[in-house]
């Protein structure tokens, strides 16, 4: 099927990394015809996913910025907007999480840095480029999610929170652009093979697979597809959604 994606200009966030979310989301929309700008405080990582994006015949963009500090986001859709005129595709991938502990055992610094990178970072890019879509009359954002976000986190409690902020904040958001022609939804992944299970311990990401339903888990592909499926106008009637990709019959 033929997603409409080429020519589109997709920004991506926290797309340095070599083996999360955002670089298998930059390639996979590259593939199908867009130009990609890549976010990240890595740019040198940035850079690293440019240059795939750019070796599969597309344009690319390699930028610096924290996604929790509004002037750098609004500086970043500047620049952007100077070098491509357009910013079609918002996705909000940009997300850690602080070491797993009992909330009582969180300090402030640790509630912000949950907050801040996985909600905050969302509202701030959000804001940047609404304006230009809304006059536009065009744009797709899609957020990355978590399944703590929807079920809760096992001592992950602020990192759930946040991830849920982003999916009441994804319905909200999406009622006031829709009418203006933008689609915003969520991607809630599962456990999955990225970075975040560098800190899993030993024997936990194999645990995890036994509880899903297909026997494996989540695989930064298997995001990349349904973003691009989201990013698309063939899901133009998907509004305010959230799409689980967890590989289990539920949730």
């Amino acid at each position: 099927m033929d997603l409409g994606l080429k020519g589109k200009a997709a920004r991506i966030t926290g797309a340095g990394s070599q083996i999360g979310f955002g670089k298998a989301i930059a390639l996979t929309l590259a593939k199908d015809g867009c130009d990609i700008i890549v976010n990240d405080i890595d740019l040198k990582g940035a850079q690293q996913t440019a240059a795939e994006v750019e070796a599969l015949g597309r344009k690319a963009m390699a930028i610096k910025a924290d996604v929790t500090k509004s002037a750098e986001v609004q500086d970043m859709v500047k620049a952007v907007l100077e070098r491509f005129g357009k910013i079609d595709i918002l996705v909000n991938n940009a997300g850690a999480c602080t070491p797993p502990k009992p909330f009582l055992e969180m300090t402030e610094a640790e509630w912000d840095k949950d907050i801040n990178i996985n909600l905050r970072g969302v509202l701030n890019c959000s804001k940047a480029v609404l304006p230009h879509m809304i006059e536009r009359k065009y744009g797709k954002i899609v957020s990355i999610t978590s399944g703590a976000g929807i079920n809760g986190g096992f001592n992950t409690a602020v990192y759930a929170a946040a991830k849920a902020g982003v999916i009441a904040f994804t319905m909200a958001i999406a009622k006031e652009v829709a009418p203006s022609g933008i689609n915003a939804n969520c991607v809630s992944p599962g456990p999955a093979i990225t970075g975040f299970a560098r800190n899993a311990p030993p024997g936990m990401l194999e645990r995890f697979a036994k509880t899903v339903s297909i026997g494996r888990l989540t695989e930064p592909q298997d995001i990349a597809n349904t973003v691009a499926f989201l990013a698309s106008d063939v899901s133009a009637d998907i509004v305010g959604q959230t799409i689980i990709v967890t590989g289990n019959v539920s949730a």
